[in-house]
């Protein structure tokens, strides 16, 4: 999939460029030349593909759900330069967010674009007849499953189109934020087809599998507390998929990218530079530089800008000899005296460093702060074991067999496995889905899909912060028709 981008943004260029002579006299001369539509595309099975490389592409945009995710949560601070240094990570850090908050923004317009990019296919999938087509079709639907659901988690009711076309001008004043039971009625759809159409191979690697759109399903109905139908779609992919846990110690790696424990996986390259005025045309995963040491000079990795903060507590909360605390979370006083390293302290320094996602010495090209070349993990088979292990433990349905994939994890861990069920045995699957999968993005609404929200991150406000606040040009726009989520 890493090639799907460039070819996207050669398309995707075209556009740009056919939008740049609208105010002018020569685009009369070059309409032809450049325009795009339903009339001369999707004609033929490249028009298709090229599309869906359109709709991955969105998914490198979305490294702000995985920052943000962490800084809402009890799992780190902030960080930064100053209390200056992108006011919407502190704000959000903080509990202190409005619906004018630039990064919210930025979840918001590019999950919804990548929704657009999906349902601009799926309004002419019937165009063309080829050989592999309801693949091309059920890709898509599981992006838009994807960005839907990202969506779902941190606005709450959205916005959705009756059937497969895409929003118009003037569908802000007349499509209302759909219900919460009715956004998860498509994304379950979108889920289901995918599952019939794809097999557990990806035709190229990045491309979603019948495994991801499994996976997808399964949290999906974790979230809605439905057990028993989580607990049917996760164990069968557990049983019949082709994932299995690798060695954690190169699993955050380069070597590790796209393993056999990968159920899903954004692709990122180094090979296209970008800079502040366009975060999003990067190829490069932002989020990593954003997250990497102030200043660092020494061995293995490169410097950042220091967000994201892993705190005290959350190094704490590991067993000295769980060998996963200090292959994700980095003591940088430890390993500067270890190698001599040298950096500095940002805001809110808390000693510690997100180590999965640390940038790493390479060749990337430009501002190696906004290019590095990190995959993001986004499905990984020890979530989807641990997802398991919550549905038949919460459900009622089968501690022992939650047991069984609980020690899994502890087991790749290097700890010893547990007896306890029940109440003792969800306590201790929430504390390890944190162990396992922090600094991944997944904390905060783990926190708030099983209400413990408010008991552990300073400042939430229950009945508010659960969702977070519709930006508030969308609420102009719609003039009225959308309302502002509760305390916001």
């Amino acid at each position: 999939m890493k090639r799907y981008n460039n070819i996207f943004n050669k398309m995707l260029l075209l556009l740009l460029v056919a939008f740049s002579f609208g105010c002018t006299e020569d685009y009369l001369d070059k309409t032809e030349e450049y325009n795009i539509d339903s009339e001369n595309y999707f004609n033929s099975e490249e028009d298709y593909y090229n599309a869906l490389i359109g709709v991955y592409d969105i998914l490198q945009s979305t490294y702000v759900n995985v920052l943000l995710g962490e800084i809402a949560s009890d799992n780190t601070v902030s960080g930064g330069e100053s209390a200056n240094d992108v006011i919407g990570f502190q704000q959000i850090d903080e509990m202190t967010h409005t619906p004018v908050n630039d990064n919210l923004d930025d979840v918001w317009d590019w999950n919804f674009a990548g929704i657009q990019r999906a349902n601009y296919i799926l309004e002419y999938q019937d165009k063309t007849d080829f050989e592999g087509r309801e693949t091309i079709i059920a890709e898509a639907r599981f992006l838009r499953a994807y960005f839907t659901f990202e969506l779902l988690k941190w606005f709450g009711p959205i916005p959705i189109k009756e059937g497969d076309e895409r929003f118009i001008l003037g569908d802000e004043n007349s499509v209302p934020r759909a219900p919460v039971d009715q956004v998860y009625t498509q994304i379950e759809n979108d889920l289901q087809f995918a599952i019939e159409n794809l097999d557990y191979t990806a035709p190229q690697v990045g491309r979603a599998t019948k495994g991801a759109a499994m996976a997808l399903l399964g949290k999906a109905h974790l979230y809605q507390e439905e057990f028993d139908q989580a607990a049917d779609v996760l164990i069968e992919l557990i049983n019949n998929g082709p994932y299995a846990l690798t060695d954690f110690d190169t699993l955050f790696l380069q070597e590790g990218e796209n393993s056999i424990e990968s159920v899903f996986e954004v692709q990122y390259t180094g090979e296209e530079g970008a800079g502040f005025g366009c975060l999003q045309c990067s190829e490069g995963n932002v989020a990593v530089g954003f997250q990497g040491i102030r200043n660092y000079s020494g061995p293995v990795f490169e410097p950042g800008f220091s967000f994201n903060l892993p705190t005290q507590e959350t190094y704490d909360i590991f067993d000295e000899n769980d060998i996963r605390r200090d292959l994700s979370v980095l003591d940088i006083e430890a390993w500067a005296e270890e190698t001599g390293a040298t950096y500095a302290e940002g805001y809110k320094h808390t000693g510690y460093f997100n180590r999965k996602y640390l940038p790493r010495k390479n060749d990337n090209v430009g501002d190696a702060n906004l290019t590095q070349p990190n995959n993001y993990r986004a499905i990984r088979f020890a979530d989807v074991l641990l997802m398991a292990a919550e549905a038949l433990n919460r459900g009622g349905i089968d501690d022992s067999q939650a047991r069984t994939y609980l020690n899994e994890v502890l087991d790749r861990a290097g700890l010893e496995p547990v007896e306890a069920s029940g109440n003792a045995l969800t306590e201790i699957i929430y504390e390890e889905r944190r162990k396992e999968l922090v600094g991944e993005g997944h904390r905060f609404f783990d926190l708030v899909r099983t209400g413990r929200a408010a008991e552990n991150i300073e400042g939430f406000t229950a009945g508010k912060n659960e969702v977070f606040p519709i930006p508030l040009e969308e609420i102009e726009f719609s003039q009225g028709n959308w309302e502002q989520n509760p305390g916001y």
